[in-house]
């Protein structure tokens, strides 16, 4: 039986991945205080201790504004600790998975972005994300990277969350309509993870698949776009919102300042994970609509 383990598992992704990694056998799973990423020798001590045959790292410093008046802390566990994993995957033959994200790139290409596209994160968060993609890349061993854009889900704090807590509370939105991107369901990219990750485990895998994809869900839209269908389908499941008048204003990327540059294109191409590991990869909006029914479905039990 295989051993994983799974950093972060307190997080919308590391949640997901708990239930998803289950059937391939002993997993693992640690929260931020019991494996803080920014020390290494906690790092290290972790991997020895529990000698798994595969790591999953979907921990991360992703308070993407708060990153930069904090570039030390980012840096050590988005830039370092990646690469600490590595080091110690090789070490001892796992393999290691990590999560990247559409902000190594800086969003002025016009089409989806492949893996061969030259990063130029815009961001502190991007820039140390990037750092760790690259301390991965420069130990080598067997290592999957996965980059993804605008991860939601039933568990944890993010974008779905936010503006069904808002229309709750307010009858007009502001929300940015010029940044582009592919909303992603945690479960999706746990989902996916452990298909792959089992083909992974089969004697005859070709390591040559082994490196750099990405993994989001099919399609584009924009932020404004992304919240209007939210509130759609809330309104199919929360009476209090059927018969509210909600405007949703699009307003421009200089009319909503934060502290960190987001890219206006986040769109990543599939094709190339989709081809190597056989992945159907959903529209976002089946995706949403399904994690919507599940979010309520829980509110009413």
């Amino acid at each position: 039986m295989s051993t994983l383990l799974l950093t972060g598992v307190n997080g919308q992704l590391g949640w997901e991945l708990q239930r998803a990694l289950a059937p391939l056998g002993k997993v693992v799973a640690l929260t931020r205080a019991q494996l803080d990423l920014s020390r290494p020798d906690a790092i290290r001590a972790a991997v020895r201790e529990h000698r798994p045959d595969i790591i999953v790292n979907p921990a991360a410093y992703t308070a993407v504004d708060k990153a930069e008046t904090e570039p030390e802390l980012a840096q050590a566990i988005n830039g370092v600790a990646p690469g600490v994993l590595a080091e110690e995957a090789q070490k001892s033959g796992a393999l290691l998975v990590h999560y990247s994200t559409d902000y190594v790139f800086d969003g002025s290409k016009d089409g989806a972005y492949t893996e061969s596209d030259v990063p130029k994160p815009q961001s502190v968060y991007g820039q140390t994300k990037l750092a760790g993609e690259n301390a991965i890349r420069a130990v080598g061993g067997q290592h999957l990277v996965l980059r993804t854009s605008w991860v939601y889900g039933v568990h944890g704090g993010n974008f779905v969350k936010t503006v069904l807590r808002l229309v709750g509370e307010r009858s007009e939105l502001r929300i940015v309509a010029d940044q582009f991107g592919a909303p992603t369901w945690a479960r999706l990219l746990a989902n996916s993870t452990a298909r792959i990750l089992q083909q992974c485990l089969e004697q005859d895998f070709d390591e040559s698949r082994f490196g750099l994809y990405h993994l989001t869900a099919g399609g584009r839209t924009s932020w404004h776009r992304y919240a209007e269908e939210i509130v759609r389908l809330a309104r199919q499941y929360d009476p209090s919102l059927r018969d509210k008048a909600l405007a949703i204003h699009g307003i421009a990327t200089h009319e909503y300042p934060v502290a960190a540059k987001r890219p206006a294109n986040s769109v990543l191409a599939t094709d190339k994970i989709s081809a190597a590991f056989g992945l159907r990869l959903p529209q976002w909006q089946d995706d949403l609509a399904h994690c919507l029914r599940e979010i309520y479905r829980d509110l009413s039990d």
